[in-house]
Formats: C-alpha cells, sequence, structure tokens
C-alpha cells in the first residue's frame, strides 16, 4: 500500500466508531466494560474477553458483542489461539487486564513481581506483535497505565518501575509498527471494582477525600476513562502518547 493510499484509509476512519472492530482484553468489568459500551452506542462491534467466563457472558449479553473469549491473556499460547481466531482486519485493541502489585521491599515476591511484568509490559509487547498485519493503518493500540507510581513511596518500588517503563515502550512500538498508533492512558484513582478491592473499608475514606481535594471536586468514573479511550481511538493524530486522567491529583499534596 503506497503512502497516500494509507493516509486515506486512515482519514476514512477518523471521527467515527461506526462499523469499526473494537478488542478489548479485559473487556468484563471496570474501564474495559464501559469502554467497550461506549464504543458499542457509537455503532462498533465489539470482541470481549476476560479471565471470568460468568461475567464476561454476562457483558456480552449485555452489549450484544460480536463474540467472547475467556483465557488468562498472560498464557502466550492462549493468547496466539485468540488473535489466530481473529477477523482478518480489526480497528482497535485496547488492554486492561492485569492488577497493581504493591508491597513493601522486604514483602516483594519474585514470582508475584514476574506475574506483574506479564500482565503490562510483556503483554504490551505480545499484542503489538500480534497487531501488525491485522489491525488495520492508523488503528490504536491502548494500553491502561497509571499515574500513582511517579511520586516515591513505601511499596511503590515494583510500581514506579513500572509506570516509567510503559510509556516509554509505547514510544517505542509506536515508532515501530506505525501507522498502527499506540498509546496509553494513565489513570489515577477510578472509581472502580478493582479499586474496591485494593483499598477494602479505606475505599469510602478515599472518595470522600477525593472530593474534597481535588480540583475537580469529584471522583473519577470508569465513564470518564471511556470517552478519553473513544477519544483516542477516533482521533488519528495522537500516537506513542500517555495521556493522564486523574482530575489534577498530582497537582495536589500527596497524603
Amino acid at each position: 500500500m503506497t503512502t497516500n493510499a494509507i493516509a486515506a484509509t486512515i482519514i476514512e476512519h477518523q471521527a467515527s466508531l461506526a462499523g469499526q472492530t473494537i478488542v478489548v482484553i479485559g473487556g468484563s468489568a471496570g474501564i474495559g466494560l464501559e469502554t467497550a459500551r461506549k464504543a458499542r452506542a457509537e455503532g462498533a462491534d465489539i470482541i470481549l474477553t476476560g479471565r471470568k467466563a460468568d461475567a464476561l457472558h454476562r457483558a456480552a449479553d449485555e452489549l450484544g458483542a460480536h463474540s467472547t473469549a475467556a483465557f488468562d491473556a498472560t498464557d502466550p499460547a492462549a493468547l496466539d489461539r485468540f488473535f489466530e481466531g481473529l477477523p482478518n482486519v480489526i480497528d482497535h485493541v485496547m488492554v486492561t487486564a492485569g492488577r497493581p502489585y504493591y508491597a513493601p521491599l522486604t514483602d516483594l515476591n519474585r514470582d508475584l513481581a514476574h506475574r506483574d511484568f506479564d500482565e503490562h509490559q510483556w503483554l504490551a509487547i505480545a499484542v503489538a506483535q500480534h497487531a501488525v498485519g491485522r489491525v488495520r493503518p492508523g488503528g490504536t493500540l491502548l494500553f491502561m497505565g497509571g499515574t500513582g507510581g511517579r511520586a516515591p513511596g513505601p511499596g511503590l518500588s515494583l510500581v514506579a518501575a513500572g509506570t516509567a517503563a510503559l510509556p516509554a515502550l509505547v514510544a517505542n512500538l509506536a515508532v515501530e509498527i506505525a501507522p498502527i498508533r499506540v498509546n496509553v492512558i494513565a489513570a489515577g484513582f477510578v472509581d472502580t471494582s478493582l479499586s474496591a478491592s485494593l483499598l477494602g473499608d479505606q475505599l469510602d475514606a478515599r472518595r470522600d477525600q477525593l472530593r474534597a481535594t481535588l480540583p475537580i471536586r469529584r471522583v473519577i468514573g470508569p465513564t470518564d476513562v471511556a470517552a478519553l479511550a473513544v477519544h483516542l481511538m477516533t482521533n488519528t493524530a495522537i500516537t506513542g502518547a500517555t495521556i493522564d486522567i486523574d482530575g489534577g491529583q498530582q497537582l495536589i499534596a500527596k497524603s
């Protein structure tokens, strides 16, 4: 395909998700599900994956998803089989699988640390490898990162390393697999079931603190992140970027 033909294809797909195919890895709940819901409302066909088949099927039934696949995205063979079974051309892949691993240095577990690497940095590499020849020119790979590891603190050593690594990795992938676009959404606190599981009985106090101190005076929810994700899919001028969405959390003193 010539450069002009590629540019014409990209422009043709700009500003609308209607008729496009979007894969959401980790799409049965939270940010992934909300992004799939918004994209589906804009006319996209959705392919959902997740580890828990029951939650995945409920999400698929609600959305009228094109198809689903229940598997662990960090399993290389399972990820291979999934991509081999996809349509020949897809438009966007969003990855929200995985959760942060917080532990003080004395308690860091090597196996859990490797799992964290597999869920974030290595999964991004593996998805990029599979995307070449399958995601159309101008389509998007979109990964979830965070802002919480940018300030040093006890228990954040591994998270800080991953927080720094993912934007650098994505910037390089954006060059290496161009004209496929690759971006990161770096979120602060988002009010999801994952946040609830991490904070436990401290969840309500954290919500109250954020409402009182964030410049936006409210807590960020999955719909906020989903709106940004859809924008990054349709705005074909953005690649290699890390876009923060934290309500101004980094602008206030850390408590």
